[in-house]
């Protein structure tokens, strides 16, 4: 089982007047009771990536490492700038299954093979309080890196590192930047030792140059390419399980989904519409027990608002089975799903897309005039299903009106968040507004499904000869509910649709 580690760092070089290739002296870092003397550890560690190095543009190292305290495999996931997570692998001749399976949407089909081997020389101090608390650990690294095939290419510098530990406020970094910097250090310009490596030793990737996006298809591309690396970083949160991963990595389908449809005059549908199709199918696996875990945690805060004397049977039980209803399997059944051939063919699209784009001639007018016409014309579309769930009656006709408009209240603001960045404040303002629409209808929804399910839970139990008293009370708090988000819905409504948010796109 692999180990998890969030690493926040910071890397340095020496400037032109740096005093050498040694620690400076960092007893005088506020904070700073005691530093430790210098311990030295040969470092040897050999990278791997995809031939065209996938990884490495997507910011992600794999590597075996010998020497040191930590000897192993490591996968690096960056987190933020100077954050990344670490996750370790006992030492094997091969690459880890587990840690292989965390980067399949990135690799796929493609072999990982040694890249580039660096050994390094380092000399490390730590940084203790007062009371004795290491504050974090401080490196100079002498480091050499020889290019595997490519003509064996190599390179040597030397970078000072500064590893904040467990429970130490980040702040503290800042200090000992400070102290770094008076003695000529400065930042380093590579995020990490394979980075500048790959640089040093020549022959890196040529980054295409990029320019601000003009065109309606600039920005709708930069939109695509924007979620579709959301896809790719939720899908090693959902492998590595991480909390509401599976629900976000839904989300990033629905929005690529949702661009396809709403910027058809700027991408060819007769390209974006399979597509859609199989992201829709995807949204609607990953979705499978998404509906149980929201209505069982609704049931859960409701029942817990009750006084005692109005729980009347094993409901807390009956409760319980019920969110773990099909919670059993869905873990394998999404990591099948994620190593599926089908699943891959979608991201080998999506890429083909992006670096072929079937544009239409909208694409290149600019970008105000088509993403706000796009953007109203999803918003007439939401007024429409808003109208006529207004003016139908109470009852299974209304719930399933109101669901309909909440598709298109969620369809426009995901139109309004890719047009942000070429319409500035009003589109982010009437992205706002229909979210307040999206989240009434959405809170509608969520109780028309869970007064099912309390129905079928009462049915259940009457049938085990238990009572039925508080879930029926429940499914009258919800019906409560809906009655007030239906109440509220006009007023919601009104504040939306007002002209000047649609006038000022």
């Amino acid at each position: 089982m692999a180990d998890t580690l969030r690493e926040i760092e910071r890397k340095y070089e020496a400037g032109p007047h740096a005093g050498g290739a040694t620690l400076p002296d960092l007893s005088r870092v506020a904070g700073v009771a005691a530093v430790t003397d210098e311990v030295t550890h040969k470092l040897d560690a050999v990278y791997y990536d995809t031939p065209d190095r996938r990884l490495a543009a997507a910011g992600i190292t794999l590597r075996r490492r010998t020497g040191g305290e930590d000897e192993g495999w490591h996968l690096k996931l960056p987190v933020a700038p100077g954050v990344r997570d670490e996750i370790r692998a006992p030492l094997s001749p091969d690459v880890p299954r587990a840690l292989a399976a965390l980067v399949r949407a990135r690799v796929r089909r493609a072999p990982l093979v040694p890249l580039v081997r660096i050994r390094s020389r380092r000399t490390v101090s730590r940084l203790f309080d007062a009371r004795g608390t290491l504050l974090a650990e401080a490196s100079a690294d002498r480091v050499r890196a020889d290019r595997l095939g490519d003509g064996g290419r190599s390179a040597r510098w030397t970078e000072f590192e500064v590893e904040l530990a467990s429970g130490t406020d980040p702040a503290f970094l800042d200090a000992v930047e400070k102290r770094l910097r008076k003695e000529g250090l400065r930042p380093s310009n590579a995020p990490s030792k394979l980075a500048r490596a790959l640089q040093e030793t020549g022959e890196e990737q040529q980054k295409k140059p990029t320019r601000k996006p003009a065109t309606a298809g600039d920005h709708v591309l930069a939109y695509i390419r924007q979620q579709t690396d959301a896809l790719l970083a939720y899908d090693t949160a959902v492998r590595r399980d991480a909390e509401d991963s599976v629900h976000q990595m839904r989300v990033a389908t629905r929005r690529l989904r949702s661009a396809f449809r709403t910027y058809g005059d700027v991408l060819d549908r007769k390209v974006t519409d399979p597509l859609g199709a199989e992201l829709k199918r995807l949204a609607e696996e990953l979705g499978a027990d998404r509906d149980r875990e929201v209505i069982a945690a609704r049931l859960k805060e409701s029942l817990a608002g009750l006084p005692g004397t109005l729980v009347l049977g094993p409901v807390r039980a009956r409760l319980r089975i019920y969110g773990a209803g099909r919670a059993r399997g869905t873990r394998k059944r999404v990591l099948a799903l994620l190593d599926g051939e089908r699943y891959l063919a979608l991201l080998d699209a999506l890429d083909a897309l992006l670096a072929d784009p079937p544009l239409r001639r909208a694409a290149a007018r600019p970008a105000p005039e088509v993403l706000a016409g796009a953007v109203l014309h999803d918003y007439e579309r939401l007024a429409g299903r808003v109208e006529k769930a207004l003016g139908t009656g109470p009852g299974p006709e209304r719930d399933t009106a109101l669901h309909e408009a909440r598709k298109a209240a969620k369809r426009a603001r995901y139109a309004a968040e890719a047009a942000m960045p070429a319409l500035g404040k009003p589109a982010k303002r009437f992205t706002s507004r229909m979210k307040d629409v999206q989240t009434l209808l959405g809170d509608h929804q969520d109780s028309v499904m869970t007064r099912t399910a309390l129905r079928a839970l009462a049915v259940r139990a009457h049938a085990a000869g238990e009572s039925t008293f508080t879930l029926g009370l429940l499914y009258g708090r919800e019906e409560q509910r809906a009655a007030r988000d239906e109440r509220e819905l006009p007023q919601v409504w009104r504040k939306a649709s007002r002209k000047r948010y649609r006038a000022d796109l």
